[in-house]
């Protein structure tokens, strides 16, 4: 595991453990359901925060 993907871990973790219980109520579904299709939490924060910088790096160059 890399730095960068240890610090995503990282930053998932401390926003799991600064939730309110009505987040984490809503965590917990969203974790069940993506056990259910095999995958983890995990993997899909990783998809979704590196879909999100590549749209950032996109929508960067476009304007330059």
């Amino acid at each position: 595991m890399n730095s960068t993907e240890r610090e995503k871990l990282r930053e998932l973790d401390d926003f799991i453990l600064n939730s309110s219980p009505e987040e984490l109520s809503k965590i917990q579904e969203i974790d069940f359901q993506t056990q259910l299709h095999g995958s983890s939490l995990y993997d899909i924060y990783f998809d979704s925060t590196a879909l999100t910088e590549q749209q950032t790096i996109t929508k960067t160059n476009k304007k330059n």
